[in-house]
């Protein structure tokens, strides 16, 4: 089945996102909480380690001037990013299932027409101008973060994917990718076929839903990061 042609956000969708992306980050984290921290024994046993994988050659060389968690509008133009908007969320947390606080979380990805922020991408003469491409999140006591970027796409020689880094204090930077579940590149894909252990693998691909209330056909995804808690961690 072909996939949903893209969605671009309006003047209507954008008024107020500001606002939005905080109601929504406080929201995430308080749902999430009540998950996690009502549910008796449900971290009895280690979670799984997030599988390490390259950060690849395409992170930012110069940062945009806006790096903040909205990868559809650069700064405060009206003039939004094409592709399927997604709500990407999720939480960094230590193997006990313990959030981890004052983790930078960045993500970085190619846009719509499969260019990367970098000016070493294929097709970077081609970008959409519009489209972020990187962005910063400070997680809070919660461990929680949150993205409104683009469903990824394919890159040549590329399964469709979202790069990850964590960087915390007194830490060795964490990267990571995240993909979608079900895609038919994956199985074809170098580095998601590395990931030797199958449960390993299904912890970075993850799935891309609709949003039953949206009415622009927006999608969401959550991936979390599993690290190891060091003392200065």
């Amino acid at each position: 089945m072909k996939n949903a042609p893209p969605v671009i956000a309006g003047a209507k969708e954008i008024q107020g996102r500001r606002s939005f992306l905080k109601k929504a980050s406080a929201s995430a984290a308080a749902a999430t909480s009540l998950m996690f921290f009502d549910t008796p024994g449900l971290f009895a046993e280690q979670l799984l380690l997030t599988p390490r994988q390259t950060e690849g050659p395409f992170y930012p060389v110069d940062l945009p001037l806006d790096t903040d968690n909205d990868l559809l509008i650069v700064n405060d133009t009206i003039t939004p990013a094409v592709g399927e908007i997604t709500h990407l969320s999720g939480r960094v947390l230590d193997v006990n299932g313990e959030p981890i606080r004052n983790a930078l979380v960045e993500i970085w990805q190619v846009d719509n027409h499969g260019a990367y922020l970098h000016k070493g991408s294929a097709n970077h003469d081609g970008r959409d101008q519009n489209f972020q491409g990187f962005g910063r999140f400070l997680t809070g006591s919660t461990g929680e973060y949150y993205f409104r970027t683009i469903k990824p796409v394919p890159y040549p020689g590329r399964t469709p994917h979202i790069h990850f880094a964590v960087k915390r204090p007194g830490n060795e930077k964490f990267t990571t990718q995240c993909y979608i579940k079900g895609h038919p590149g994956n199985p074809k894909d170098g580095l998601w076929k590395r990931i030797a252990d199958p449960k390993a693998r299904g912890s970075v691909t993850v799935d891309f839903t609709p949003l039953k209330e949206s009415t622009i056909g927006e999608l969401a995804a959550r991936f979390d990061i599993v690290l190891n808690r060091t003392p200065q961690g």
